[in-house]
């Protein structure tokens, strides 16, 4: 067991702690990560996958990587690795224990059997729209289905039928017999089977038109791979009289315990997989692994990092308790992350040319500049230095607002790891539009600073003639209300969609030490933010960079106004 003295405890660890205590399951831990293939993981499911592998880390005990695929219609392969590909991103190691629900299929139509001959389970001949009716309420009891009282001869010749592929979709299934007035909705006899034709099946191909739904099949994988705590979400602790329900009726020799904790709800997102698809599948992203979508694998292509979503999840806790966390959180924990292990770059995202007047024509230097400033470690880069360079146009302004501190007509400015420059002459073309400084620089102020020479600011640069064009995009929230799922404003989650939530910029110039940059390698473009290369595309040839986090909260002060 590894030291968890320092780990936050919560009530699952209590729980855990008092079965090692009295030697519950022989003194073993094994959890496991549950995920239908039907879409991409989300940061919800960070917080899952890293609570169950983490406690089986934590406890010498082991992990299940396991596929809840009971649904073909929405599940395919694609979905599997973008799976595998996350959970192993994020750091977890399943080793040789990926398992499907779909290995059990033979396995789990034997225990339906079982129910049917104990007479716990029957075949019904009622529609959907007829079963909700017989279903009753949150107030009213349901009513018996017709089909209840089948003989278990009957029972087991038409859930052979079935399987057989004698049935239309939606004329049978099988549900468990329990309590049609039980004031829990999910013990109203629930569907354990139900036929679906014409679907290839990702694992087990054409072989069943008949298929377990999830209630039934996962307390069953749970107790064949002999789990011990069965760790999931609140949405399901109303499930749990039925988990128990079916373990116990089928006397399995394994019987795991459910152990529910809060969801994680973060601001200005959504983590409903069906409306995630609805934002793919309409256009509104470009695809699972757009930097906007809150999935593991967008955040992965906007820049985030694994130790990042690691101390995300240590900070907000497990718990019983429903909240929902500020993005701003996420976004400190990226920012931390980041401003440690980042090397620095200069990067021009909206460029003014200068021509450096008094500087000698095809002569270049090489200047010195720290990758880190904080951390020698890091080394140094060496930025070439000439008469033509480009600044950003916010670092200019010819009528300067109240403390500008930055390059104006006749002032001066240090050009950071350069020279002091002074702007001599404005050039415009014939809109008034400023396109082009002439400077003149000090050649004495490299590195240095004279007594008595007031320099008002430091801004960044690069050369023209070195510079690397790229296209950058400015990522932010995806929408601008942050519970965009549950405004009480009369608007769906759509209306919410924030326009100004990806901004591309196709004419930027970066330092040409960014020629070496890998996929997916993060850098802090200095006194913009944190950026990182896309691993997925370019453009016209261009790199392409993500913008995966500003400076600092730009949205602390939108918030406050609200």
């Amino acid at each position: 067991m590894r030291d968890i003295e320092s780990k936050p405890s919560n009530f699952i660890r209590h729980i855990i702690d008092e079965d090692l205590k009295n030697n519950k399951n022989g003194g073993r831990v094994a959890t496991r990560f549950p995920p239908e293939p039907n879409g991409y993981l989300h940061i919800g499911h960070a917080k899952s996958i890293l609570l169950n592998f983490g406690l089986a880390e934590d406890y010498n005990g082991t992990c299940n990587l396991r596929f809840d695929d009971t649904n073909p219609h929405k599940e395919n392969i694609e979905f599997v690795e973008a799976i595998k590909n996350d959970v192993a991103w994020l750091g977890c190691d399943w080793g040789d224990q990926v398992y499907f629900s779909s290995d059990y299929f033979d396995a789990l139509y034997d225990f339906a059997v079982q129910l049917i001959k104990k007479e716990k389970a029957y075949i019904c001949d009622l529609n959907a729209e007829e079963m909700r009716a017989y279903r009753g309420t949150l107030t009213e009891a349901g009513k018996d289905s017709p089909y209840r009282e089948r003989t278990v001869e009957e029972n087991l010749d038409l859930f052979a039928r079935m399987k057989a592929g004698e049935f239309e979709d939606g004329s049978k299934v099988l549900r468990a017999k329990i309590d049609m007035a039980s004031p829990n909705i999910n013990m109203r006899d629930p569907t354990l089977y139900r036929i679906r034709h014409g679907v290839v099946h990702h694992q087990t191909g054409a072989a069943w038109c008949l298929y377990p739904m999830y209630d039934f099949t996962h307390c069953i994988s749970d107790a064949l791979e002999g789990i011990t705590h069965s760790v999931c979400t609140l949405e399901f602790e109303d499930h749990r009289p039925l988990y128990n329900w079916f373990l116990d009726t089928l006397e399995t020799e394994n019987h795991p315990q459910q152990i529910e904790f809060s969801r994680l709800n973060l601001e200005h997102t959504i983590t409903s997989k069906r409306k995630l698809t609805e934002l793919v599948d309409n256009g509104h992203v470009e695809g699972w692994d757009d930097p906007r979508m809150p999935t593991i694998a967008g955040l992965r292509r906007r820049g985030c990092t694994p130790a990042a979503l690691r101390e995300f999840c240590q900070r907000i806790g497990v718990t019983k308790s429903e909240n929902v966390v500020e993005m701003a959180v996420l976004e400190g924990c990226i920012r931390d992350d980041l401003n440690k292990n980042a090397p620095r770059r200069m990067a021009v995202l909206h460029p003014l040319k200068i021509v450096i007047t008094n500087y000698p024509e095809d002569q270049f230097e090489e200047l010195e500049a720290a990758n880190h400033p904080q951390d020698e470690s890091f080394g140094m880069r060496k930025l070439p230095f000439g008469r033509e360079l480009y600044i950003d146009q916010e670092d200019f302004k010819e009528v300067p607002p109240k403390k500008y501190k930055r390059l104006i007509p006749g002032g001066e400015v240090r050009l950071r790891n350069a020279y002091v420059i002074r702007c001599d002459e404005v050039i415009k073309d014939a809109h008034d539009n400023v396109i082009e400084l002439h400077c003149t620089y000090d050649a004495d102020t490299h590195g240095k600073n004279p007594e008595g020479r007031k320099v008002k600011g430091v801004i960044h640069w690069v050369s023209a003639k070195h510079a690397i064009e790229a296209e950058v995009r400015l990522y932010d929230r995806l929408f601008n209300h942050p519970t965009p799922d549950n405004s009480k404003d009369g608007k769906t989650y759509i209306d919410h969609l924030n326009p100004q939530s990806l901004l591309t910029l196709t004419h930027c110039y970066l330092e040409p030490t960014l020629i070496d940059a890998t996929p997916g390698e993060q850098f802090q473009f200095e006194r913009e933010g944190y950026y990182s290369l896309d691993p997925m595309h370019q453009a016209n040839n261009k790199p392409i960079y993500n913008r995966t986090v500003t400076l600092r909260d730009t949205w602390a002060k939108i918030e406050k106004r609200r």
